[in-house]
């Protein structure tokens, strides 16, 4: 061991996609969810790990809460909101949250996620595969609104291998 060469990387933060990154951003942004609960009062607040949406009729007062979880971030936490995915939208627009695009009265799936979805159905030629993709978009397309897309895919699959498979996600949907 002695000879063993070690290097280690001792940058900031914690592996994407690694359940204690989720655990540690939780705990680390919970004095965040306090502030702008408690603090600045606001009620329509959602934050899943380190993306969150906040939901008020009044832009001005948007612009000035945005003011004031940027320094609340710099001065407590170190943190900075990312200048180009910080927005302030009307939902009538549709805005980007956890790959979704959320409306005032609807949920679609993002355009670059479908267009995934359907290169892997023209590329795989694995059943097992192609079969775990498909399954898990679906799973993931069971929160939007998009039962007509869910039939398009179907049309670009096999029916006899995939109807029993995939038809149990659109029922699924379509009876909820």
């Amino acid at each position: 061991m002695k000879n063993f060469p070690l290097e280690i990387d001792f940058g900031k933060g914690i592996p994407l996609g690694n359940y204690t990154s989720q655990f540690f951003g939780n705990v680390y942004l919970n004095d965040l969810d306090y502030y702008i609960k408690h603090k600045l009062k606001i009620k329509y607040y959602i934050r899943y790990v380190d993306d969150f949406v906040i939901f008020h009729r009044d832009k001005n007062f948007l612009d000035n809460c945005k003011i004031k979880i940027q320094e609340f971030l710099i001065n407590n936490l170190k943190l900075e909101l990312h200048s180009d995915k910080t927005k302030i939208k009307s939902l009538y627009c549709g805005s980007d949250f956890l790959g979704f695009r959320v409306f005032l009265k609807h949920i679609l799936l993002r355009r670059r996620n479908i267009n995934k979805i359907k290169l892997k159905i023209d590329k795989v030629n694995n059943y097992d595969k192609l079969r775990d993709s498909v399954e898990g978009f679906l799973a993931y397309a069971n929160f939007a609104d998009c039962y007509k897309l869910k039939l398009a895919l179907m049309d670009d699959l096999d029916y006899g291998v995939w109807y029993k498979d995939v038809n149990r996600y659109l029922r699924v949907k379509f009876l909820s």
